[in-house]
């Protein structure tokens, strides 16, 4: 039996420092998994450009010159609702971090992070986890509580589905929820594709911010 070839990452880069581009750049290169279609020094060039090479995952710088990463991640995910975005950053600006995950982000990573935490995040955001610490999963959860509590209305879903939505918006990676619950990851993956489904979703931030927003 031919074994099937694994799927290529398709990566595009959104970063003013040069030196940092260079080296992100590097580091993709030298993966078999990723391949980085496109790099950009500013928001304004990467919306004018990226919609015509629909990749996988952005990784966004969010202190930009001119138009900043959380504004662009808003444009860009109205454009291309299915990308997934991590956000760059020199160290955890709690308020510009929380205001991109509420713009469509789906995580963030530190510029600061070993090669090898970069390729898993970009590989766990793309499987629809999201990385981000538990703190601002939390702050994301307490505010769209605060604008509304959720309702017992979500369209169809079942009280397993219910409950990996909770640990989902709870900030559980995976592997947690899967030992929280007792199911294989084979079947977390299947609930999370209906979840999604249901609630008409490409991520993971996506569905606990409708979820809240019920």
């Amino acid at each position: 039996m031919l074994d099937v070839p694994a799927k290529i990452i398709q990566v595009a880069l959104v970063e003013d420092d040069d030196e940092i581009r260079a080296n992100l750049t590097h580091r993709l290169a030298r993966s078999d998994t990723f391949r980085l279609l496109r790099s950009y020094s500013d928001a304004e060039s990467a919306l004018a450009d990226l919609p015509k090479y629909e990749p996988d995952v952005v990784l966004m710088d969010i202190n930009l010159p001119g138009m900043d990463g959380v504004e662009c991640v808003r444009r860009l995910k109205a454009i291309m609702p299915k990308v997934h975005v991590i956000m760059l950053t020199v160290y955890e600006d709690g308020n510009r971090l929380f205001n991109s995950l509420i713009a469509g982000a789906s995580g963030y990573l530190l510029k600061r992070s070993p090669p090898a935490k970069l390729l898993a995040a970009i590989q766990e955001v793309y499987e629809g986890g999201a990385p981000m610490t538990p703190e601002i999963a939390r702050r994301l959860v307490q505010h769209f509580r605060q604008i509304s509590e959720p309702q017992s209305d979500l369209p169809k879903l079942t009280p397993r589905e219910r409950d990996i939505l909770n640990q989902l918006a709870q900030g559980y990676r995976y592997k947690e929820i899967v030992e929280n619950l007792g199911v294989s990851i084979g079947t977390l993956h299947s609930y999370i594709s209906r979840i999604y489904e249901k609630l008409q979703v490409h991520s993971r931030t996506e569905a606990v911010v409708k979820y809240l927003k019920k």
